[in-house]
């Protein structure tokens, strides 16, 4: 490979000439000299964890660089997200080839050493942090600490589910290991307990966290805050823990690594002790972690590494080559059999084949919406939340790889799955479809991203009110453009009695803040089933689905719109008689029936309104300037809108002549009735409103 202001082109200017040690300084060199030339960045945890992630890609991973993307390959998560540069280096040496959006190969390196000298610059392949869909190699983005731990527990139960689903006696088609990196900041952010729990629990042998112990953090010495004994905490979690004293003993690494590879009762940590930027005259400090050295400790360090001083972005001829021909004999081979095995499988069992087929590309199973059932005009109704639970029990049976569960509360959020044969996911039996995550709402939300990672079409469940706890793993969901569904019941202060606590107030707005987040608040059984279409038609975006607990009523569809408009976010459900609007009354959730009894109410007082049930701002902004205005003429500037949330974001759908009935403060503990009376939620203070506007309009 070509050299970079060096001239050398062996190992014979190294300390101690091994190929082995000469590929992992370059590894550290290249990092150092990458974040020094952005002038921003990590050095010294890619540094010092070259050794243990050298030896864990050149004699362990199962991994093609020819074929990045082939199903059976393991996982490599680098939830140290900062350590960036260790994965890039990892990736440029590897040969690793890029796979363009299309999922065809571009003919480019994945990471060339160009991309590298344009660490964390504009529009780089190589950004501060790694990205998923940026930089071919990447599993899922990281930098978020502990996330990518949580996401790793869900990349393994999907390899479970996988291997449950599509292998058979003689077709081992999934056996695949999900190997992290993690570091002292992952091990004290709660994600990672949560996700650790469930994997002991669940018994997970195929996933292999290694700790990078080095007892230093932004601020300082862990000592100052974080004493625990990590290994013992795993091994109440039920795993295997293996200490290795020395990151730079590469053969105890190799050896413990082994052992995990040997391990097939429970997941397995090992816990690696390393001096951070390895090497440096700053190594254990604040600098080797989070800024560049500086030239001359660069020069220093390059020095006691026995590297050529002045060289700059230097990899040594033959070190690529050697580290691709290793994996390539490793993944290459394993890739190879893999694909011949697939062949034979689809010639055996046609039908799976096809099935996983549509898993790779995204699609749902033909068919999948056919039984998703419509719901008669019903004047008491349902609660959105258990209309949600009998359409996704219709689709269920259809798509087999919709997996997913509540944190403890399904049956609260009705999202268990009861059909013959659904199941519980748990040890021994990782073909259940229903995933029990316990209490661990954060943890649960990062798990179902690995999973949908890995093919799965996976769903979690929980109240409204605890999106807080989960707010990092929606957001990165939304990054990533993941297809995870995000179900979210007790929507308002319609929970009533549990009082200020359990009414969510703020979330709605928070929620619809996240770009790419397609956030649906149906407002009857029917919109929840378009909802669950329009939910698992996604590819590139998660959906926050936003149910009630109280009943409500189930709209006569022969009598006002469709809710099939649900999937352009906005449409008219009632519109004036006798001429155009006068006032806009807008709606979502369990405020349509509400608006649409004030618009009856206006009606019969001879005032021509329109009600617009609204139940996704997001898919609404899709839609062209044509189709807005005819829901929203420009004209009509009376509207009223109608939620049991906070009013951030209304004024760019009311406008300034328009105004809401929204939540100003948090609720209160009472029954639904009177909080519906006390804070303005009735027909009575809607068509008020809605006259008042009109006749300021007038005036």
């Amino acid at each position: 490979m070509a050299t970079a202001n060096a001239s050398q082109t062996s190992a014979s200017f190294h300390e101690d000439g091994s190929p082995d040690r000469l590929a992992i300084d370059t590894i550290r060199t290249l990092s150092m000299d990458a974040v020094q030339q952005a002038n921003s960045g990590h050095p010294g945890t890619p540094m010092a964890l070259a050794p243990v992630a050298y030896t864990l890609w050149r004699q362990f991973l199962r991994y093609d660089p020819a074929t990045p993307d082939w199903p059976n390959r393991d996982r490599f998560v680098l939830s140290v997200g900062h350590a960036s540069m260790l994965l890039y280096a990892l990736l440029h040496l590897a040969g690793v080839e890029e796979i363009g959006a299309d999922g065809v190969k571009s003919g480019k390196p994945a990471v060339s050493l160009d991309d590298i000298r344009q660490f964390r610059q504009l529009d780089s392949k190589t950004p501060g942090h790694p990205e998923y869909r940026m930089t071919t190699g990447v599993e899922t983005t990281t930098g978020p600490l502990g996330q990518g731990c949580g996401n790793s527990v869900g990349m393994a139960i999907a390899e479970r589910a996988l291997a449950a689903r599509f292998n058979r006696p003689d077709f081992t088609l999934f056996d695949h290991d999900v190997y992290v990196l993690c570091g002292d900041g992952d091990m004290m952010e709660g994600v990672s307990g949560e996700a650790a729990s469930v994997a002991g629990h669940l018994a997970l042998s195929n996933l292999c966290w290694i700790y990078d112990s080095n007892h230093i953090s932004i601020e300082g010495s862990t000592e100052i805050a974080f004493t625990e004994d990590v290994g013992k905490r795993f091994e109440g979690y039920g795993w295997n823990v293996i200490h290795v004293d020395d990151a730079n003993d590469t053969q105890a690494v190799a050896d413990a690594l082994a052992t995990f590879r040997a391990t097939a009762d429970k997941p397995t940590l090992i816990v690696v002790h390393s001096v951070i930027g390895w090497g440096s005259p700053r190594a254990g400090s604040e600098k080797a972690h989070g800024e560049p050295l500086g030239e001359d400790n660069i020069r220093a360090t390059k020095k006691a590494y026995g590297w050529p001083e002045d060289a700059k972005f230097l990899v040594p001829d033959g070190v690529a080559e050697a580290f691709n021909t290793a994996l390539v004999a490793n993944g290459g081979k394993a890739r190879e059999e893999w694909q011949a095995l697939f062949e034979a499988y689809r010639a055996r069992f046609p039908a799976e084949a096809t099935e996983f087929d549509g898993l790779r590309e995204g699609r749902i199973p033909a068919g999948w919406d056919a039984d998703i059932p419509t719901f008669p005009a019903d004047a008491k109704g349902i609660a959105s939340r258990d209309a949600g639970g009998k359409v996704i029990n219709a689709i269920g049976p259809h798509v087999p790889m919709l997996i997913g569960g509540a944190a403890d509360l399904s049956p609260s959020t009705k999202t268990n799955l009861t059909f013959q044969g659904a199941g519980s996911l748990e040890p021994g039996n990782y073909g259940g479809r229903n995933v029990h995550y316990g209490v661990r709402e954060h943890g649960m939300g990062a798990i179902a991203n690995g999973m949908a990672l890995s093919y799965l079409r996976s769903y979690t469940a929980t109240f409204l009110v605890f999106a807080d706890y989960m707010r990092a793993p929606i957001r990165l969901a939304a990054i990533m453009e993941v297809p995870t569904i995000f179900v979210f019941t007790h929507d308002s202060i319609g929970v009533g009695e549990d009082g200020p606590t359990h009414q969510p107030i703020e979330h709605l707005a928070t929620l619809r803040a996240i770009p790419g987040l397609d956030t649906i608040r149906p407002g009857d059984a029917n919109e929840v089933a378009e909802a669950w279409k329009v939910a698992l038609s996604h590819t590139h975006e998660p959906t926050a689905l936003i149910f009630s607990r109280q009943a409500l009523p189930t709209l006569d569809r022969g009598r006002y719109a469709p809710a099939a408009g649900l999937a352009r976010g906005a449409y008219v459900l009632a519109d004036a008689e006798g001429g155009d609007p006068e006032v806009i009354l807008i709606g979502t959730g369990s405020e349509v029936s509400l608006v649409v009894d004030a618009h009856e109410k206006l009606t019969a007082e001879g005032v021509r309104s329109r009600v617009v049930s609204m139940p996704s701002w997001y898919l609404f902004e899709k839609q062209d300037v044509e189709y807005r205005e005819s829901v929203f003429p420009p004209s009509v500037r009376p509207r009223v809108a109608v939620e049991q949330a906070g009013s951030m974001g209304w004024d760019r759908y009311v406008g300034t002549d328009g105004t809401t009935v929204t939540m100003s403060t948090f609720g209160a503990s009472a029954p639904l009735a009177k909080l519906q009376e006390k804070y303005g939620f009735t027909v009575e203070n809607v068509a008020k409103l809605a006259r008042e506007l009109i006749e300021k309009a007038r005036a």
